[in-house]
C-alpha cells in the first residue's frame, strides 16, 4: 500500500499540539514512508525522541530542500499541522510552492482546500504534481442512516477524550495492535483526515461530512469493516471532546456505536481544554456520567497522557484515580495497554478463539 517517501511540514509547531497530524504519522504510517519532518526550531534531532523520547530513525530538518539532499526520492509533502480554522500557515505557502515545484505532491488535511487555490493548483498542473485535500475525499459524501449497524455483531470499542488533541486516535491504535498480537482480529475504524494519511482501511473524516450524514457515514464504514474483515471487535477512536464548547466531537460516535466498551483518554496536566486558556478542562466525573447516559454503560477504563507531567507524578494519579473509580486506569506510554485488553477478554470471552 505504501506510495512512496514523504516529508511532513511542521515548521514551528512540531512540538506543540497542532502538529498532531505530524505526531501521528511518526507513531505510524502505512501509506507513506515517513523520512523527515521539516521544523527549523528543532533541526538536527530524531523526530519520536521529541515527540515522546522514542527515537525512530526520522530526522527532523530545518527545510525541504536540506532534507531533499539526503532523500531526493521524495514523492509527497504532508502538511503536519491542524491549526485552528483549518487554514494553511502564511510561512509555509513557499514551502509548498517549492515543492510543487520541484514535481512533489502535497498531500493537506486542512479546512482550507489547497487545490483550489489558483496558483498551487497551476504550478502543480505545470509540474505534474498532485494535490491531495484529504477533507476533500470525504466533502460530499452522502449516506444516510439505515440501521444495517444492528447487523454488527463484533465487540465494539470506542476512545474518546477529555480533551481535543489528546492522544485518541494513538490509544487506539495500541489497543487494535494489542488484540491482534494476542489473535484477536480487531480492525480499526479511522475517523479524521490523520487516520486517512496513516493509510487506514476503514476511515472517513467526521467534520468533513455534513452533520446530518455522520451517522450514516460511520454506520457505513462499521459495517462495510464488519461484513469484509469479520473481526472480533472493532476499534474506532473519537473526534474532539465531548464538552469541548468549540470542538464538540464523539457524541455522533457514541450515540449510534452504544459501544460495549468506552474508553476514556486524559491528560491530568492539562489546565485548560487545547488552544482555549478561557476554559478549564470539565471535571472527569461530568465525562464519566455522560457516557453512562449516552451508551447505557459505565467507562470501561481510563488511559492518561503523560503531557506535561513526569512519570512520578503521572503513575501516582493513576494509582489515585483506580483507587476512586475501581476500573483500569493506564498510562499507554509507560505500560502499554496490556491490562486494559486483559480486561476486555475477560469481561467479553466471546472475542476469544
Amino acid at each position: 500500500m505504501e506510495e512512496g517517501e514523504a516529508v511532513i511540514l511542521a515548521e514551528g509547531l512540531y512540538s506543540t499540539t497542532d502538529g498532531k497530524t505530524a505526531h501521528g504519522l511518526v507513531r505510524k504510517s502505512l501509506r507513506y514512508k515517513i523520512v523527515g519532518v521539516i521544523d527549523s526550531t528543532l533541526a538536527g534531532r530524531d523526530a519520536g525522541e521529541v515527540l515522546d523520547g522514542k527515537p525512530r530513525g526520522i530526522k527532523i530538518y530545518s527545510s525541504l530542500e536540506e532534507a531533499l539532499k539526503e532523500h531526493p526520492g521524495v514523492k509527497f509533502l504532508i502538511i503536519g499541522v491542524a491549526t485552528p480554522g483549518g487554514r494553511l500557515p502564511p510561512s509555509y505557502r513557499e514551502v509548498v510552492k517549492e515543492a510543487l515545484k520541484r514535481g512533489i505532491s502535497v498531500v493537506s488535511g486542512l479546512h482550507e482546500f489547497l487545490s483550489d487555490d489558483p496558483e498551487l493548483s497551476r504550478i502543480a498542473r505545470e509540474t505534474g504534481a498532485e494535490i491531495i485535500d484529504v477533507r476533500k475525499i470525504y466533502y460530499n459524501t452522502r449516506k444516510f442512516y439505515t440501521g444495517k449497524i444492528k447487523e454488527v455483531k463484533a465487540l465494539k470499542v470506542v476512545v474518546i477524550g477529555t480533551d481535543s488533541a489528546v492522544g485518541k486516535r494513538t490509544v487506539a491504535h495500541m489497543v487494535t495492535d494489542e488484540l491482534n498480537a494476542r489473535g484477536i482480529k480487531a480492525v480499526f475504524v479511522g475517523t479524521g483526515q490523520t487516520a486517512w494519511m496513516q493509510g487506514a482501511k476503514y476511515v472517513f473524516v467526521l467534520d468533513s461530512v455534513i452533520n446530518d450524514f455522520v451517522p450514516g457515514v460511520l454506520e457505513d464504514v462499521v459495517w462495510r469493516a464488519y461484513s469484509e474483515e469479520k473481526p472480533k471487535v472493532i476499534v474506532v477512536p473519537g473526534q474532539g471532546s465531548l464538552l469541548h464548547p468549540v470542538f464538540p466531537g464523539s457524541y455522533e460516535i457514541l450515540n449510534l456505536l452504544k459501544p460495549e466498551v468506552t474508553i476514556l483518554h486524559h491528560a491530568p496536566g492539562r489546565k485548560h481544554l487545547d488552544g482555549f486558556p478561557e476554559y478549564p478542562v470539565p471535571p472527569l466525573e461530568k465525562f464519566l456520567k455522560l457516557v453512562e447516559i449516552i451508551t447505557d454503560r459505565r467507562v470501561f477504563a481510563i488511559t492518561l497522557s503523560t503531557e506535561g507531567l513526569s512519570e512520578r507524578e503521572v503513575l501516582a494519579e493513576r494509582e489515585k484515580l483506580e483507587k476512586e473509580l475501581g476500573i483500569p486506569v493506564v498510562v499507554p506510554m509507560i505500560e502499554g495497554v496490556g491490562r486494559i485488553v486483559d480486561e476486555i477478554t475477560r469481561r467479553f470471552p466471546e472475542v476469544v478463539g
